[in-house]
């Protein structure tokens, strides 16, 4: 297969990330604190609009694609959606996919409307299933793949000439590292705003702390894992055409730098309407 080679011609390039773990990738973690990790994290970004940098330019990425549709990859608890939906639609009909490899409960339970919907299948985002058609985004995610499986993500978009936005706030400058700090505590005051009100979420935030404990642990290992500029720049070698542009390059203007890697295809894809028939999905509220 065409994508087999794209991959295949990069095995041997060197990257300056490290190879390290993180605690809620892990299959023997539990899906319950998986769950309650991706929603804290959600909820800080949200909090403190840590990705509401790069909206214009991924607003202008979408138009330019000729996209009515998102499909965000590793979508883990809803990710940056509800505070940068607005910003990113624009007033305009927008429909954004929710997807992950573990596909989050507490998402999919959420039912308050109709602009933001999670699919409630695994989606493995270096090979995504060819009904969800979309301009493709992944929130500070992207670090957890190695080189192979991050190549292949951008060589499967590439293929399909649907347009990818990559942003990561994790990275290795000085004040992101520091500013880690903070996350235990942001941890512990979102699980007790947090509404409806769940004694789960409270009891592993502030009683046991394990979901502070591991977001600042992977955070930092998120950070030590993520990939420079001129690694973003390496792994779309090769996957040039004229139809399609890549943009690499770091927004400032939030709490964090934001990293950013953008594949847009020159010629408009076909629009389609929202998939029909998605697996129980549900739809969560921007």
């Amino acid at each position: 297969m065409a994508s087999e080679g794209l991959v295949r011609h990069y095995r041997e390039i060197n990257m300056h990330r490290q190879r390290w773990f993180e605690i809620h990738d892990q299959p023997w973690f539990p899906a319950f604190l998986r769950d309650l990790v991706t929603e804290s994290l959600e909820a800080i970004w949200n909090a403190n609009r840590t990705y509401s940098p790069i909206a214009a330019r991924l607003r202008e990425a979408v138009r330019r694609s000729g996209a009515e549709r998102i499909v965000d990859l590793c979508s883990g608890g809803g990710g940056p959606w509800a505070g940068l939906y607005d910003d990113v639609a624009d007033g305009v009909g927008l429909a954004v996919w929710l997807t992950d490899f573990y596909p989050n409960a507490l998402v999919l339970r959420r039912n308050a409307g109709a602009r933001i919907s999670a699919w409630a299948e695994s989606v493995d985002a270096r090979h995504v299933p060819a009904e969800l058609r979309g301009f493709r985004t992944i929130f500070s995610s992207f670090h957890h793949f190695d080189p192979d499986a991050a190549r292949a993500m951008l060589a499967d978009a590439f293929e399909r000439r649907e347009g990818i936005a990559v942003f990561e706030g994790a990275t290795r400058h000085a004040w992101t590292m520091l500013a880690l700090t903070a996350v235990p505590f942001l941890a512990i005051r979102a699980a007790l705003v947090a509404r409806p009100f769940r004694w789960d979420r409270v009891f592993w935030s502030c009683v046991i702390p394990v979901v502070p404990a591991v977001l600042w642990f992977d955070g930092v290992l998120s950070c030590l894992r993520s990939y420079s500029i001129d690694d973003m720049r390496e792994l779309t070698r090769g996957l040039a055409a004229p139809d399609y542009e890549w943009q690499v390059g770091e927004e400032h203007g939030g709490p964090v730098a934001i990293r950013y890697l953008i594949g847009t295809p020159a010629v408009a894809a076909p629009r389609l309407a929202a998939p029909t028939g998605a697996p129980s999905a549900s739809n969560v509220g921007a």
